[in-house]
């Protein structure tokens, strides 16, 4: 597993044997985000005290692979409403709303916030215009619903899915 102060630009090893859910050191307190190996394709999990937050904890991995998410100056804000009452189903939701407006208005973004009443989801991404400034990483075509899994986490929740690259 890589944990989060790996270098986003490159993916985790991949293992040859498949599909492997490794245990490993915990997020830390920055970046209560990580990585499990998956074919050619990676797993993203967020961790958050609330299930909204480890949905934002999953985008801010997904983008994490895709560019430093540190260093995405946030001058444009894109807003994402939907409807959803499936937690699984609405990670999935999430991330790839996420993805096709930054794909659609060519934006790289770092910062993400999601509010849930009952079956709605508020959303909210912050970011600038890809740019010769930016050092682009993995491109993420999308999330997907292999190896999807959201559930409690001690006190908090954690949110999984693999992403397609």
């Amino acid at each position: 597993m890589r944990e989060s102060g790996s270098s986003p630009a490159v993916p985790p090893a991949h293992d040859a044997g498949g599909a492997g859910i490794e245990a490993g050191p915990q997020p830390s307190a920055t970046r209560p985000f990580a990585y499990f190996d998956h074919d050619a394709d990676t797993g993203v999990i967020g961790r958050g005290a609330t299930l909204a937050e480890a949905f934002v904890q999953a985008a801010e991995a997904t983008f994490a692979l895709m560019c430093d998410t540190d260093a995405v100056q946030p001058a444009e804000r894109i807003d994402v409403e939907f409807t959803e009452a499936d937690p699984e189903l609405a990670l999935v939701t999430w991330l790839n709303l996420l993805l096709a407006h930054a794909n659609a208005q060519g934006l790289a973004l770092g910062r993400f916030a999601l509010v849930q009443h009952g079956a709605t989801w508020h959303g909210s991404a912050r970011g600038e215009r890809w740019h010769p400034g930016l050092e682009r990483g993995t491109q993420v075509k999308g999330a997907t619903l292999t190896a999807l899994k959201v559930a409690r986490d001690g006190d908090g929740w954690e949110a999984r899915c693999v992403v397609d690259l």
